[in-house]
């Protein structure tokens, strides 16, 4: 972090409202709850959350929900996901990862490239996932890590997750890096153990990139120091992605201000009170979440679409003070 003068520090005030999303480049070695607490100590304690778990050795894009920002997390989660992963092959672990202890290995002479990229393309498309035991998917209530950590194997049901793409980057010698955009709750580590069981010689996820998520890219991202630095000269502002912004792939209709000032208490929104609608919502499917803005294109709240345009959109988030 580049040193600061007192001259050049300019706090933003502590009644500025600080709501959006800061796209971060999460360092190895940190959690997720890290970073999270890292940004809340910077702002001051305000509400700070995150979209999409990275592991500790991972690094890259994680999305920090700031404000009410954090009310959207059920939204934001389902953005897909684009990594760049490093499969050694080889080399089993017992976390799937370069992080576990090594439980066997074996000779990969005999692999041709051909053969390494006949694997891969396998496991394109729809695919039947098994979490990993070092993992926080719970079972009974108990995140799989801990039962694992006790040396317990618990039964897990499969999951279907989905690969749009996947492709190899580079081959050198032992090490396949890959390019993967997947689906939420993909386990990127599972695949490349996965990748290395089809081909006969086991393998691990040596180390992961996340290089996209949802909008968020790796080449627009803030480090934890950046953030600190922003926020001590005023400019964190500037940074941050507006709710509506992360948003914009929900339609959205525009309602009247009689329906704005009910809106605002979590009443619904009767068709007659839609002054305009986004062309999106014409396509929208039913229950789908709607964005609802104000006159001034203001975000009001989210709402839930009912089976028909005929029937109300009922409210699920209010983002707008009832005294704006």
């Amino acid at each position: 972090m580049p040193a600061l003068s007192l001259s050049m520090i300019h706090v933003e005030p502590q009644c500025a409202v600080l709501d959006g999303v800061l796209n971060i480049n999460k360092e190895g070695g940190w959690t997720s709850h890290d970073v999270v607490a890292k940004v809340r100590h910077l702002l001051g304690g305000v509400k700070v959350g995150h979209a999409g778990t990275l592991d500790p050795m991972a690094t890259g894009v994680l999305p920090v929900l700031v404000g009410r920002a954090t009310r959207l997390s059920e939204y934001l989660v389902e953005w897909d996901k684009e990594y760049e992963a490093v499969l050694r092959l080889g080399e089993t672990t017992d976390t799937q990862d370069a992080t576990g202890a090594v439980l066997e290995r074996r000779t990969i002479e005999a692999l041709t490239r051909a053969a390494i990229y006949a694997a891969v393309a396998q496991f394109r498309g729809p695919l039947e996932q098994v979490p990993p035991m070092y993992s926080a998917v719970k079972v009974g209530g108990v995140p799989l890590y801990r039962a694992a950590r006790a040396g317990k194997t618990i039964a897990r049901e499969p999951r279907t997750v989905m690969l749009h793409l996947l492709e190899v980057v580079a081959i050198h010698e032992r090490d396949v890096t890959i390019r993967v955009v997947c689906s939420k709750g993909t386990y990127v580590r599972t695949l490349c153990a996965d990748i290395g069981e089809v081909l006969g010689v086991g393998g691990h996820l040596q180390s992961l990139v996340r290089t996209r998520v949802g909008p968020f890219s790796l080449d627009q991202t803030l480090t934890v120091d950046d953030v600190a630095t922003h926020h001590a000269l005023g400019h964190l502002k500037q940074h941050l992605h507006s709710l509506d912004q992360v948003l914009d792939r929900l339609p959205s209709v525009e309602v009247d201000d009689q329906a704005v000032a009910r809106v605002k208490h979590g009443i619904p929104v009767s068709p007659e009170n839609i002054v305009a609608r986004h062309e999106a919502v014409a396509q929208a499917k039913p229950g789908m979440p709607i964005r609802i803005h104000d006159s001034q294109g203001q975000l009001v709240a989210i709402g839930r679409s009912g089976e028909s345009r005929s029937q109300p959109i009922r409210i699920e988030k209010v983002l707008m003070s009832q005294k704006s």
